[in-house]
């Protein structure tokens, strides 16, 4: 299953990076027209880091589905299999109700795929979105279960709880914030909003989502700093913070220079419904909660499985610290 799966997740992104090579290169010969607001250079520039991005997908995609990629390092590894699974697997319920709405409205601000593409090539992206985080979704767990079961295998009760620690708390506070405000926006409230009625259901959506997942993540630390802990399967939470974090670091990343770029051009014909300088300290707040809660996952898996910190990732875990400082 997890070769299946991960096979299928290689070959669902490529025509969405066949796309976007043909965007590029169409860009700079003259053939395919900018998405308006962008100039040449912005445009390739955006789409090249898409490039890399789809790249990284099916390098991702391979190896949890070849024998080398359990020899692959950790460091890696992880950082792709965090931020891949952070930016796709939580999308799995938004592209999930948002096809089911059909044309809900284009979102507040342009995401980088254009305006301009006709259906067909539309649908096409969204499949291949699909197809990846369907895979990921499936044999990333798998994967992380063979190669550090420890952190996945046996129930909450089995071993004793971690030392929650600041940082522990700081993540649970600011996933919390950022689930909480993002909330208050999905339900319909106002405040740190500059255009209210720019607020389309896509918007909606994908606010929501954050949302849950932000919730869901909090939720994880205060599973696993119990006093009590239940027995619940330690892989629920463990994923649940994992994805989170990602989605929190992923998306709050991919959006900051985003909300710079219309911040400094007045006349950008993109508008989000958000008051530029609110999102700008929510994206922040997301990035820090992402690093906080990666920091956390690492000290989890090292108290359930006795691991040393030498044995750890350790990029990994001197970014997750330095952010808990």
């Amino acid at each position: 299953m997890q070769r299946a799966f991960a096979y299928g997740g290689a070959l669902a992104i490529t025509p969405y990076l066949v796309i976007k090579v043909c965007w590029v290169v169409g860009a700079l010969v003259g053939v395919l027209p900018v998405d308006s607001g962008f100039s040449v250079a912005e445009w390739v520039t955006l789409n090249v880091v898409t490039i890399v991005l789809a790249v990284g997908g099916i390098a991702l995609a391979l190896a949890l589905a070849q024998p080398w990629g359990a020899r692959v390092p950790a460091l890696p590894v992880l950082t792709f299999a965090w931020v891949g699974a952070g930016f796709l697997v939580p999308m799995i319920p938004y592209l999930l109700v948002s096809s089911l709405l059909g044309d809900s409205g284009a979102p507040a601000a342009s995401s980088g795929d254009g305006p301009r593409m006709p259906g067909w090539e539309g649908a096409l992206i969204q499949v291949s979105f699909g197809g990846l985080a369907l895979a990921l979704a499936v044999a990333l767990p798998l994967y992380l279960r063979g190669r550090w079961g420890a952190a996945l295998v046996g129930r909450l009760a089995d071993r004793p709880a971690p030392v929650v620690r600041v940082r522990h708390r700081a993540a649970f506070a600011t996933a919390a914030a950022v689930a909480a405000v993002d909330a208050y926006w999905a339900v319909g409230g106002t405040l740190g909003l500059a255009d209210p009625g720019a607020r389309a259901t896509d918007w909606r959506l994908m606010t929501a989502t954050t949302a849950l997942w932000s919730a869901a993540a909090a939720w994880s630390v205060w599973a696993f700093g119990r006093a009590r802990p239940g027995r619940l399967p330690v892989a629920v939470p463990y994923l649940a913070m994992w994805i989170g974090s990602g989605m929190l670091f992923a998306w709050s990343a991919w959006k900051l220079p985003f909300s710079a770029y219309l911040a400094m051009t007045p006349d950008a014909e993109a508008q989000w419904p958000e008051d530029l300088a609110v999102m700008a300290v929510r994206l922040t707040l997301g990035v820090l909660a992402g690093f906080l809660l990666l920091s956390t996952a690492l000290d989890t898996y090292r108290t359930r499985s006795g691991v040393t910190p030498s044995r750890l990732p350790r990029g990994l875990l001197r970014a997750g610290t330095s952010a808990g400082r």
